[in-house]
């Protein structure tokens, strides 16, 4: 039997063009925004706060370090793991020159100490995400600062929250330390091989113990 195209079936058929159309039309928008969100680059809102950084996951991953509690007589300063990302820009611009550009982003993702062994013996292990903090470099927004460094902290005091928004902490709570330690720039890219190999190799981190990175 003879399949007759009749007006009505020909309107319907135009109408699925067209909404394919406007489909693809788009999502060729909704990618780039997308993307955009997650550039690396430091977003504040009309308060001067910076907002969350989202994808750092994505990001470049520099290290762990941990000063845990049992060898600081309980009273570490810092007694979590600190996972530390550097924006692919920032790392990019790291490797080429060995400074940190105007707009480099840090983020630190503390992760609470879990168990202490494991099948392979006695250790610090992961246990929970604890709070999340960056470190921003901006000539321009933070002029004042030494190095033109804020930090920042989205972590709450239950450890149980983040703030989608924070402002710049007060110079003396985080950059006294930095200026009196940290051997580059305010960061201590002593604690990170990953920084310490790719500084101004202009070389792709391949990685590997025989390798510039």
């Amino acid at each position: 039997m003879k399949h007759i195209n009749t007006p009505s079936s020909s309107r319907k058929f135009k109408r699925s063009i067209i909404s394919a159309a406007l489909i693809t039309i788009t999502s060729s928008f909704i990618l780039p925004l997308n993307a955009i969100a997650d550039d690396g680059m430091a977003k504040y809102n009309s308060k001067n706060e910076l907002i969350r950084p989202s994808g750092f996951r994505e990001w470049i991953y520099v290290g762990t370090p941990l000063t845990p509690n049992d060898m600081n007589n309980g009273k570490a300063a810092f007694p979590e793991f600190h996972n530390v990302y550097i924006s692919p820009d920032s790392w990019k611009h790291w490797k080429k020159t060995g400074k940190f550009k105007d707009g480099t982003v840090i983020i630190k993702e503390l992760v609470s100490v879990g168990s202490k062994s494991a099948a392979s013996g006695k250790g610090y292990f992961m246990g929970e995400y604890l709070g999340l903090e960056a470190l921003i470099k901006d000539s321009k927004r933070f002029s004042k600062e030494v190095g033109n460094w804020a930090f920042f902290s989205f972590s709450s005091p239950d450890h149980k929250t983040l703030a989608s928004s924070a402002k710049a902490q007060p110079e003396a709570s985080c950059s006294t330390c930095h200026q009196a330690n940290a051997n580059d720039d305010l960061v201590f890219t002593k604690y990170y091989p990953v920084l310490r190999a790719g500084k101004a190799t202009g070389e792709k981190a391949t990685g590997g113990v025989d390798s510039k990175l």
